[in-house]
């Protein structure tokens, strides 16, 4: 029988046959797709025939599709449903991938032929979008190593096997960590807590087969934990948990793989040319040089340090005032943060949650897309990966644009956060092609029968990640490499950061804000509370955040740390780290940076916003939020056009000039004086 990974795919709009594939499928259709890949390479390469554009440029853009679609499969299980099964498969999968990857950019007859076409680029009558593939089709390969001498290629290749294989270790480390620690709460522990906390640890323990509620390492559970509990050992016994993942010692430390990671990333950018791992990752990107990303952190590190540590004088006064013995700690912040929240801004998350239902916020996002892009949402009923999982049809005027995917509840085994990926990127090469897009979400889920119910930052959570989404539905190329999101680190978050404003558009939460109960829409004062707030707290955010992007840039901008944990204490000592906040993601389990490809480029979220501001002050500055003019531009300059020109270009093409970092701290709040 042929195996249903490679089989053609006959579920509607040719999605994958979930309900067909079985884990026992994934070596065979891997080994046999990888071979299939080797051979198309090998095909190209020894061609007979004089390299061209079309036989060398877009040979390359066809090769591989059944390992994409197997792959696409089995890494969306591996990171919602991981099993120990998907676990070791991931492991054997790595290094040979790896090893594939190498095979092809250091194969030096392939790259003999894209240096071929890139010298003759001026004769070749090429369109712009073409001139451009080609332009990083041959940067990419310089940047990987082809040309490099025979034995440095040979070092090289070690290099990029053993890296795969330390980034796989570090996010199952982490995974494992999440997975297997839970607190458990009497039911005493749960006084003081709203209803929605207390429902959500019940759910937690009846999800892992415990006897009562318990705390996880879910961010829709630990956090309002935090928030919420007024039981200060409890919260710093979970505060701990949360930040020493990856740092517990055993099996699953992560601190000797950051520091292997580190030694050889700075080894690889010297055998590349460059000073350091920094210099050779921003090369391509925005921002270009490791001081231009020093310059903007540290601009906006002012300022927000400064209205954290007011605000950390103000907590510990409440802390002292319950009875407490300062000093205020990093376990306290949450807890006296929303009971300041609730005096300043009259905000209560217990009366607030109730409108924002996830259903509501999910056609929310819907109907933005509607009125900005003409976009349509119809549901799927189809095989998905996991029956939480659901999907709707998206077209506009009729036409498909694409399937889109949405997993927004956390489970055992999923790994923490929030992503967007592709099952299928857009592409118009070898026909019409739309894309299949995947939002993954850890919100709480809701007890049988009842309605699933968000927090404000949630809801902006699956704002950002719908933006992500649109850049890839709305994306109108024709090469896959350059689809989509297929654009520098500091510029792919534009689109998701961007579209987190319209939540924030009062029209939007009047209409979708609506009470899970009464169905009565959000009272308009509260409304305008819940706006008023969204600067609040604002120097802890801010604080927390380039804390992780200035030890990150530190890590790789210079020789590697021989202690990465010193270096880290370091950095934080240097910048004057608030003793009562820690980073955000500790060097353990940064897994954007060990595990995401964010390696010295955390702070592109960031640079992002810089930009995110600036744009939608081009829709305020029209007095429509829904301004069709300005949606169009942004569609024209920035979500249809992926990688097809360098992201200034398609940004002052849209604007008509770049910002300064001015919106960022007027967004945040920063340019007042600390309150």
């Amino acid at each position: 029988m042929t195996n249903p990974l490679l089989a053609p795919r006959t579920a509607p709009f040719e999605l994958p046959a979930f309900a067909a594939v079985s884990d026992a499928d994934f070596a065979p259709a891997f080994d046999q797709a990888l071979s299939e890949a080797r051979a198309e390479i090998a095909a190209i390469a020894e061609s007979p025939e004089p390299p061209d554009f079309a036989n060398t440029i877009e040979a390359l853009e066809q090769r591989g599709q059944a390992l994409s679609d197997v792959l696409s499969v089995f890494f969306l299980l591996a990171s919602v449903s991981s099993t120990p099964n998907r676990e070791a498969l991931q492991r054997a999968f790595s290094p040979k991938l790896a090893d594939f990857s190498s095979d092809v950019v250091l194969n030096r007859a392939l790259f003999d032929r894209i240096d071929a076409v890139w010298q003759a680029r001026e004769t070749l009558d090429l369109t712009a979008e073409q001139a451009r593939l080609l332009e990083l089709k041959h940067r990419d390969f310089v940047r990987a190593g082809a040309a490099l001498p025979e034995e440095g290629r040979g070092r090289l290749r070690e290099l990029n096997t053993r890296l795969a294989e330390l980034s796989t270790a570090f996010a199952q480390n982490l995974l494992a960590d999440e997975r297997d620690w839970t607190m458990p709460l009497a039911e005493a522990d749960l006084e003081g807590l709203p209803g929605f906390v207390a429902e959500a640890t019940r759910a937690a323990g009846a999800e892992r087969g415990a006897d009562g509620p318990v705390v996880t390492l879910s961010r829709s559970v630990i956090v309002p934990f935090l928030q919420f509990s007024p039981r200060r050992n409890l919260r710093k016994a979970a505060y701990e948990a949360w930040t020493s993942r990856g740092a517990r010692g055993g099996a699953t430390d992560n601190r000797s793989i950051v520091a292997e990671t580190l030694k050889l990333r700075a080894e690889r950018a010297a055998l590349l040319g460059y000073d350091s791992y920094a210099a050779y990752v921003l090369e391509t990107e925005m921002a270009k040089t490791p001081g231009h990303v020093r310059d903007l952190l540290m601009q906006v590190w002012a300022p927000a340090r400064a209205r954290a540590e007011a605000d950390a004088a103000i907590l510990e006064e409440m802390l002292v005032a319950d009875g407490l013995a300062a000093p205020l700690e990093p376990w306290d912040w949450h807890y006296y943060s929303e009971k300041r929240r609730r005096a300043l801004h009259d905000l209560d998350e217990a009366e607030l949650k109730p409108y924002l239902q996830l259903d509501r916020m999910i056609e929310a996002a819907f109907d933005c897309a509607h009125r900005l892009f003409g976009l349509d949402f119809a549901p799927l009923e189809v095989d998905l990966h996991h029956p939480d999982a659901r999907a709707w049809e998206v077209t506009r005027d009729g036409r498909h644009m694409g399937v889109f995917i949405g997993d927004y509840f956390a489970r055992a085994g999923k790994r923490s956060g929030a992503w967007c990926s592709a099952l299928r990127s857009q592409q118009k090469l070898t026909g019409e092609i739309r894309p299949h897009v995947l939002n993954v979400c850890n919100f709480s889920k809701p007890a049988e029968g009842r309605r699933a119910l968000l927090s404000y930052d949630d809801a902006r959570t699956l704002f950002h990640e719908f933006g992500h989404a649109l850049h890839q539905i709305l994306s109108d190329v024709t090469y896959e490499s350059l689809s989509g999101t297929s654009v520098p680190r500091d510029f792919v978050e534009l689109p998701s950061q961007l579209y987190e404003h319209w939540l924030e558009v009062p029209e939007v939460l009047d209409r979708f804000a609506t009470h899970a109960e009464t169905g009565q829409p959000m009272p308009e004062a509260m409304r305008d509370r819940v706006l008023a707030a969204a600067t609040y707290d604002m120097g802890f955010q801010t604080v927390e955040f380039i804390a992780s992007a200035l030890v990150d840039l530190e890590f790789h901008d210079g020789p590697a740390p021989a202690d990465p944990m010193q270096k880290q204490a370091e950095v934080l000592e240097g910048i004057g780290m608030p003793r009562a906040i820690r980073m955000r993601h500790a060097t353990p389990h940064f897994a954007h940076v060990f595990a995401g490809g964010y390696a010295s480029a955390y702070y592109s979220y960031m640079w992002s916003e810089v930009m995110d501001a600036d744009a939608f002050a081009a829709f305020e500055e029209t007095g429509d939020a829904f301004d069709p003019a300005t949606a169009r531009a942004l569609e024209d300059n920035v979500l249809s056009t992926g990688g097809t020109a360098e992201p200034d270009a398609l940004y002052i093409a849209f604007r008509g000039r770049l910002p300064g970092v001015e919106a960022l701290l007027k967004g945040r709040g920063l340019d007042l004086e600390p309150a």
